[in-house]
């Protein structure tokens, strides 16, 4: 699909926040508004990356969940945007934990057979990680967990797709009940996730993994 060019530069703008939130830059997204989900068979919740547009993110969560809808066959899906400022506020990672936390519990309640697929990006990777009671604090635009998925509901958790995870740039990732379910994808150079890594353009690479990580969610279903 063709993207005109003012559109462009407001994608670039915005993820370029979140590549570059180690320089202090300041940026203030909106949240999106969300609805409640129906009782699918599966359930693809997303936390979007700083300041990126797109209901679910134009980088990640966007190509991603198509992804994963077109591999479906006789399963049905629904999307969730985690309900969260996605801004480099101190307490937007924690919103968004508590956010997520708050949807997969309500869903998991109200539809007793439902899975999910957990997608971050960047600090959108944080809140996943912090859901999972992996603590971001101390990474760019991390916090301190602040809600953990139940123990009841975290079989139902069949994959957890991260991109450009801020934690990894500790040389830490998702481990533990989760690890052999998680897809942790950082762009070789990338500035947020790689040790070494300098590159903003590398930050804004990932829709080019769309197709890898639906591969990888749906086998897990």
């Amino acid at each position: 699909m063709h993207v005109s060019r003012p559109r462009t530069r407001r994608l670039f703008f915005g993820v370029f926040a979140a590549a570059m939130l180690a320089a202090g830059g300041t940026m203030i997204a909106a949240t999106p508004a969300v609805a409640a989900a129906p009782c699918t068979d599966v359930d693809v919740v997303v936390a979007r990356g700083t300041g990126e547009p797109g209901r679910l993110g134009l980088i990640v969560g966007d190509p991603v969940y198509s992804a994963i809808d077109r591999r479906l066959t006789g399963t049905t899906s629904t999307s969730h945007a985690v309900d969260y400022p996605a801004s480099i506020s101190p307490t937007s990672p924690a919103q968004g934990n508590r956010a997520l936390v708050e949807h997969v519990t309500a869903q998991a309640q109200a539809c007793p057979d439902q899975r999910f697929i957990l997608v971050g990006y960047s600090q959108g990777a944080n809140v996943v990680g912090n859901a999972l009671g992996i603590s971001s604090q101390g990474a760019a635009v991390g916090s301190p967990v602040v809600a953990t998925i139940p123990a009841a509901v975290q079989p139902r958790v069949a994959a957890v797709l991260v991109f450009g995870y801020p934690l990894r740039k500790l040389g830490r990732g998702i481990t533990g009940e989760y690890a052999a379910r998680t897809l942790d994808i950082c762009a070789n150079r990338d500035v947020v996730c790689d040790p070494l890594g300098a590159s903003t353009l590398a930050h804004l690479s990932y829709s080019g993994d769309a197709t890898r990580a639906a591969t990888f969610a749906v086998a897990r279903l």
